[in-house]
């Protein structure tokens, strides 16, 4: 969670270990904003995502892999994803769009970061 150290507008941050926790920390706080990473353990963070974006359409999903292929981005959008960085190359864009939908005023102070690596 480096990535997240300098987000001083952040109160609360989950992590998940895996695609099952995800979903039940996701159930438990319905987060404003998730940040979901593709290659989450268990099924897939695609399938994260498609449940985040069935049960509450309002939640704001980035996806933040290191697998940024054009057939994942595709997928994810499809799928309602709001964003897509690559984990190796966007980092700072990934920043700078947590920073513009945390001050937008819409977004609730809990956050969920499912994913590891």
């Amino acid at each position: 969670m480096t990535v997240f150290s300098n987000l001083k507008e952040t109160e609360n941050i989950r992590e998940a270990r895996n695609t099952q926790e995800a979903i039940e920390i996701f159930d438990m706080m319905e987060p404003a904003l998730a940040i979901v990473d593709i290659q989450l353990p268990g099924e897939s963070g695609i399938e994260v995502l498609r449940y985040i974006k069935h049960k509450n359409n309002k939640t704001t999903v980035i996806m933040y892999t290191s697998y940024p292929y054009s057939q994942y981005r595709e997928r994810c959008f499809d799928e309602g994803a709001d964003y897509f960085f690559d984990k190796t190359t966007e980092s700072e864009e990934l920043i700078d769009t947590i920073i513009r939908v945390i001050g937008s005023g819409d977004s609730k102070a809990e956050r969920i970061y499912p994913g590891g690596g």
